[in-house]
């Protein structure tokens, strides 16, 4: 495939890595000192947004396999942070919520984040935004 000549994909790329690492930085040290990590951190934010969410539910968002969850979710669950609960339609469901604990650490973590957003959404204006948006649908296949 032909490069654009207007557009240089390797600043975009680059800016997405640092973009990344300046994102996860101070929420990975969070974790870290709680002898957890970015992993984690993922889960927490999954179940944050959908209460309730099954395991498949968390694979399928997070696209990893119920082998590659096991292990960081029942981290999660012995230290409390996640709850296990039996869906009451369906006794072979089992739905997730975070609980006092895990909302208050995936909180901390996400405000770091949000902080950092803010400040890039109010120097660089809506009509910014909105692009940028769709930019970053479009690289999520959304």
């Amino acid at each position: 495939m032909a490069r654009a000549k207007s557009v240089d994909y390797d600043e975009a790329i680059e800016l997405v890595f640092y973009v990344h690492r300046e994102l996860v930085g101070e929420p990975d040290r969070l974790l870290a000192r709680r002898g957890l990590g970015r992993v984690h951190h993922r889960i927490l934010y999954c179940i944050s947004r959908a209460s309730g969410i099954t395991v498949g539910g968390v694979c399928k968002a997070l696209g990893v396999t119920k082998q590659a969850l096991h292990q960081p979710l029942a981290t999660l669950i012995r230290e409390k942070l996640v709850a296990r609960s039996t869906d009451e339609q369906n006794r072979r469901i089992r739905r997730l919520d975070l609980t006092a604990a895990g909302i208050a650490l995936e909180q901390r973590l996400a405000a770091v984040q949000r902080d950092r957003f803010n400040v890039a959404f109010r120097a660089t204006g809506a009509a910014a935004v909105s692009s940028w948006r769709d930019v970053m649908r479009a690289l999520a296949g959304r």
